[in-house]
């Protein structure tokens, strides 16, 4: 369990205060608040019923680059039959609407990576009921940037210190709101949201942690991939595919990612497509990343080219 001094107010839509800024998240905090005398509406509707969320979805995966990973409308439809029954408690899905209308980027990288996800998890995970609680971990695994200011959120220049430090700690809050709406902290929505920036060889975030639930890591790939191929106000233009799909090589190279999710990746990117067991990987590296890239980049330090 985490223990740590919280950079942000975590809070829900309606402006229930669950943890303040510079509160402790202990364990302990942490099942007082779900254990906690409030109820909460745990009830829940189907996720690609709600509202324009299909037909939302079913755009941002007929367009680029999408749509080489979908090519045809079929395989759209099938995927979509395929997670059909995937609900969520209604709290959750007003948190995610809430990003339609002020931060449209956060709202399509839920659902793409949602999509995603579940279209490798086809390839990687052998039972269908597991498939299915982990595409449910897709459109919330970032739920906790609702937590944040949108001005850091849509930010274009370098972030300050303190923002950086709230920004980071969005995994916590979403760690803290999924806990609260499911009840449970153990909860693989719960985990997801907490665990999604920790890496395989343990440098990444908040625990440093060597991340091995392969069900995590492919909400992980999924997210960095999404993260480079979109427009983004840290930067002028989004990295182009085949550059993307090398610094997520690179990554495994590292042993960053694990090489089975980086192939299924890679596989659906490919014109003909290929399942991860047959997928090759080229070691040459042709791609040119974006200039003036602020993404990582603190106030008053120079970016790296």
């Amino acid at each position: 369990m985490l223990s740590t001094t919280l950079n942000l107010t975590v809070h829900t839509l309606d402006n229930e205060v669950l943890f303040p800024v510079d509160s402790e998240l202990t364990a302990e905090t942490l099942s007082a608040l779900i254990s906690g005398q409030r109820a909460v509406d745990r009830q829940n509707s189907l996720f690609l019923n709600y509202r324009t969320i299909k037909d939302d979805l079913i755009g941002f995966l007929t367009t680029p680059p999408y749509n080489t990973i979908f090519p045809e409308r079929q395989q759209i439809d099938d995927l979509l039959k395929d997670m059909e029954s995937v609900s969520l408690a209604v709290p959750i899905l007003r948190s995610l609407y809430y990003f339609k209308e002020r931060d449209l980027y956060s709202y399509r990288h839920f659902l793409v990576v949602f999509a995603l996800s579940s279209l490798l998890a086809k390839d990687l995970m052998s039972s269908h009921e597991e498939r299915i609680n982990l595409a449910a971990t897709g459109p919330t695994h970032d739920i906790g940037k609702s937590c944040l200011p949108l001005h850091i959120l849509k930010k274009s220049t370098p972030l300050s210190q303190e923002e950086k430090r709230a920004l980071d700690d969005h995994s916590i809050a979403g760690y803290i709101l999924l806990s609260y709406y499911l009840g449970d902290a153990q909860a693989l929505a719960s985990t997801v949201a907490r665990d999604h920036h920790e890496r395989q060889n343990g440098s990444g975030y908040p625990r440093g942690v060597m991340l091995t639930d392969r069900r995590v890591e492919i909400i992980a790939v999924c997210d960095v991939y999404d993260a480079l191929i979109s427009p983004r106000p840290y930067r002028k233009t989004p990295y182009d595919n085949r550059t993307a799909l090398e610094v997520i090589v690179d990554m495994a190279e590292k042993e960053t990612f694990n090489w089975d999710i980086v192939r299924a990746l890679i596989g659906y990117n490919r014109k003909v497509q290929t399942h991860f067991t047959e997928t090759s990987i080229s070691i040459e590296k042709r791609g040119t990343p974006p200039q003036d890239n602020y993404y990582g980049v603190i106030a008053g330090e120079k970016p790296d080219k």
